[in-house]
């Protein structure tokens, strides 16, 4: 009997994508403008996401650069970056706002390092509850005599390598985004 395994393997692309986000928001010594996504901007009475009120554009290796659509939301703007914590320096000018990526100190990039762990082991948590659960699922088609004995150390093992396979690629993940940060 052949088994369905495309909830798993949605599963682990859903915790790979999630896992590319939260890396994607940690800061490196690199300018990205991903590290603003996260910035919610007040903005005529509501909290809006802050792309909805800026350009946001990266202008060079250390530095972003915010355009707002409206000149009076320059206070707005610079207030919430702010607020955010993202350990940015900030420049105002007649344009819009300048975010300076300063240099990243040794204990910064360890407790960044610190943070890509300790998302990596969360991500590594959820793939094993996946399994844990595709797991359950083929122990109770045994049960009820859906599949043979056979079968079911057979999906064991095809289960066990679409878990590595997505472990792997956390892996790389976590290994490619340490790297960014020591560079």
């Amino acid at each position: 009997m052949a088994y369905d395994f495309s909830k798993l393997k949605n599963n682990v692309k859903k915790t790979e994508e999630w896992l590319t986000r939260e890396l994607s928001t940690i800061r490196t010594g690199r300018a990205t403008s991903a590290i603003l996504d996260s910035v919610r901007v007040e903005s005529y009475g509501t909290k809006v996401p802050l792309n909805h009120v800026a350009g946001v554009s990266t202008e060079d290796a250390k530095t972003i650069r915010v355009t707002p659509w409206e000149k009076n939301q320059i206070g707005e703007i610079r207030k919430a970056i702010e607020d955010a914590n993202l350990g940015l320096s900030l420049a105002a000018d007649d344009q819009g706002l300048r975010v300076i990526f300063p240099d990243l100190t040794i204990e910064r990039r360890d407790a960044l390092k610190r943070v890509v762990n300790g998302k990596l082991e969360e991500a590594r948590v959820t793939l094993r509850g996946h399994r844990d659960e595709t797991w359950s699922d083929i122990q109770e088609k045994e049960k009820i005599k859906e599949i043979s004995k056979d079968d079911r150390f057979r999906l064991k093992e095809e289960m066990e390598k679409i878990i590595k396979d997505g472990n792997t690629q956390l892996e790389e993940m976590g290994e490619r985004k340490e790297k960014e940060i020591s560079q």
